[in-house]
């Protein structure tokens, strides 16, 4: 087992690796900005050292410091969390290098999973369902326009190492497509710094459900269950519940047997999620596999009772599969997430500032993870992620009694946060009923202006 182990993030997933490590009896490093010296990821861990000021591109994405910082604390491995460094091939080699051990998957299938077109192919050759689209990344307009008049149109042009939605545009004609697909490639080398593009069949109000993989360094894979995501906005997800309420048992069972002969065959290990689309038929289509933990695993913690977190790092340090679930997955209740962002709940406008009081709400079957306490400081530079607040119940119509009366009893105070905008979903009759998809929340806010 490791015996120390430093922290390559900030803010809520810190303090989470933080307490997996203590639970384990591992040391942890904190690593932090300037801006984040009074952070609680901070003050909790065994030792903390600032690794630059508060611009991420100078601190947190900053590999040589964070090597450094590795290095000077003398620590075995390093754990990146979500965002940040967590998919970033280069950093794992480099972990590598340095005798350092990365808590996530090797540099090589990160690096294949992190080219979307490449895992893509790769997943359709394992056996998952995709989406028709181009073979490879496409350059031309004149092969762009053959490759979506023989799918179809609409279809989606989408950046090849992208994510959260940039370098993606949907063409839904002929003559749309050579300025689109300019616009996606111009985005995906700067928001990326690539501009390879594919093109995919567009599918037009989807469900986006995800499947929970861990796999341990001996070719073992266990699913545990998945996740529904259709909740979003601007492709950021806001609201997830496990399980889906459309995946059958059968489907489940059918998708648990694919994906671990999938990820076995690419030769993946530790924590990934694997991302689909729904169609109106109920039909799968692989989309791609974020290779780390992701903001929503709670919910598949609360279902499973396994902790995720604690699992990476015993897989890293050589578990099996047969050490972290010896009976096999099982699942137990309903368990919905609220992402609670610290933003304008109408305007969407981020709200940084001085939390001036805050009340956190507890009771059976409600989880908070956080970083936020009384008088502290939501920073302007990062993220406007301030809380998740979980809820399970027996089945989902208690979990969703659970999260409304939570997020009552859920007090901020000196900023705004999207709690409001939550309630408002919570209370939506379609959501009561199940009726969901990615543009759910376009159609609430139509219904509401008129």
């Amino acid at each position: 087992m490791f015996r120390k182990i430093l922290v390559a993030n900030r803010g809520e997933i810190a303090l989470r690796v933080i307490c997996a490590a203590k639970e384990l009896g591992i040391q942890t490093v904190a690593v932090y900005s300037e801006a984040d010296r009074y952070s609680l990821h901070v003050r909790f861990a065994d030792e903390a050292i600032c690794i630059g000021p508060a611009k991420s591109a100078r601190s947190y994405l900053d590999i040589p410091s964070v090597i450094s910082a590795a290095e000077i604390t003398n620590v075995d491995a390093i754990h990146p969390g979500y965002g940040f460094l967590s998919e970033n091939a280069n950093f794992a080699e480099v972990c590598e290098t340095s005798g350092i051990k990365f808590i996530g998957p090797s540099p090589n299938v990160t690096r294949l999973m992190g080219l979307k077109q490449e895992a893509r192919a790769a997943m359709a050759k394992a056996g998952l369902p995709i989406l028709p689209g181009s073979p490879d990344v496409v350059t031309s307009v004149s092969d762009a326009l053959d490759i979506a008049g023989q799918i179809g149109y609409p279809v989606l042009v989408k950046a090849s190492a992208g994510g959260g939605g940039r370098g993606m545009r949907i063409v839904r004609s002929p003559e749309e497509l050579a300025a689109l697909m300019v616009q996606a490639q111009q985005e995906a080398q700067a928001a990326f710094n690539c501009p390879d593009v594919y093109i995919e069949k567009f599918v037009s109000a989807p469900r986006h459900i995800e499947f929970q993989v861990l796999a341990d360094s001996y070719g073992n894979v266990e699913v545990f269950g998945e996740r529904e995501c259709s909740i979003q906005r601007r492709h950021q997800k806001l609201i997830e519940e496990a399980t889906s309420v459309v995946v059958t048992p059968e489907l489940r069972a059918d998708m648990t047997r694919r994906l671990k002969k999938a990820m076995a065959e690419v030769g993946y290990s530790n924590a990934g999620t694997v991302e689909f689309l729904m169609d109106e038929n109920g039909k799968l289509y692989f989309i791609e596999v974020n290779a780390r933990i992701q903001v929503e695993h709670p919910v598949t913690e609360m279902i499973t009772g396994v902790d995720l977190v604690k699992s990476q790092i015993l897989i890293a340090a050589g578990a099996k599969m047969s050490d972290i679930v010896p009976n096999g997955v099982s699942i137990s209740g309903h368990a919905i997430e609220c992402r609670i962002n610290a933003e304008h709940p109408e305007k969407f406008t981020p709200s940084p500032g001085k939390i001036t009081a805050l009340n956190l709400p507890g009771g059976i079957g409600v989880r908070v993870d956080t970083a936020m306490y009384a008088d502290g400081v939501i920073p302007p530079y990062y993220d406007s992620l301030a809380a998740k607040l979980i809820t399970h119940g027996r089945d989902r119509a208690e979990a969703i009694a659970r999260m409304r009366r939570a997020l009552e009893m859920f007090v901020v105070e000196g900023i705004h946060t999207s709690i409001p905008l939550h309630q408002r979903i919570l209370a939506h009759p379609d959501f009561e009923a199940g009726k969901l998809d990615t543009h759910f929340l376009e159609r609430m806010f139509a219904m509401a202006a008129h």
